[in-house]
């Protein structure tokens, strides 16, 4: 028998807002050892407005592709924390990504999909998952070993901070608002961001052959 996902979730509670859950677990992706991958749109900018690091890539204009990319950091840099940040309307566009991620288990990576049930940074359309689509089931029948719904901002961090402390590959799914930024704008040109981040990842893999095996 298949094992349901952990449900950490209140259906009386208003949604929370995704700009207010970065917050929360800002603390946690700053750190110099996590290194953070975000889809396009409302989520990097968010993100980037509380405060750019180096070890944080906004992968604009590659749709869905967050988790694929994060997966194969996770998989070279099995010393650093992998944080992939997405979205529903991402996620549901490489579906696959779960058995893919499922099948590798990573234990350094955490994958939080922000479901706001909206293709909101592309007109706000709505998503499969308005109209029943399950993605923390879809997590955990794929094999994903550990899966959390979660729909407050306690749970949300709770879980968030479990999932960071674990040794073990974790998909935290969160309800949240259908709620964005006034503009998508950043301060960041896009190969600036690809040369941050690359020498970014290219010190903490010459840290962790500096401290051997």
């Amino acid at each position: 028998m298949t094992p349901s996902p952990t449900v950490l979730a209140n259906p009386h509670t208003e949604r929370m807002r995704r700009a207010d859950a970065l917050t929360v677990i800002y603390p946690h992706l700053a750190g110099d050892d996590v290194i953070v991958v975000t889809i396009m749109g409302a989520v990097a900018v968010e993100l980037f407005a509380l405060g750019h690091r180096p070890s944080f890539f906004y992968l604009e204009h590659a749709m869905g592709l967050a988790s694929s990319m994060g997966l194969g950091i996770a998989l070279s840099l099995p010393r650093a924390r992998v944080v992939v940040i997405d979205g529903d309307g991402s996620l549901l566009m490489n579906l696959g990504t779960l058995s893919t991620l499922a099948r590798y288990r990573p234990a350094n990576l955490t994958h939080v999909v922000f479901d706001n049930e909206s293709l909101l940074s592309v007109g706000g359309f709505p998503t499969a998952t308005s109209t029943g689509t399950d993605l923390a089931g879809i997590a955990t029948a794929s094999g994903v070993p550990s899966v959390v719904r979660a729909d407050t901002l306690d749970v949300f961090s709770g879980a968030f901070a479990t999932a960071l402390a674990s040794d073990d590959l974790t998909t935290i799914v969160a309800k949240v608002a259908a709620i964005g930024p006034t503009s998508f704008a950043m301060d960041l040109p896009l190969l600036e961001n690809r040369f941050q981040f690359w020498r970014q990842c290219r010190k903490l893999a010459a840290r962790a052959a500096m401290d051997g095996p």
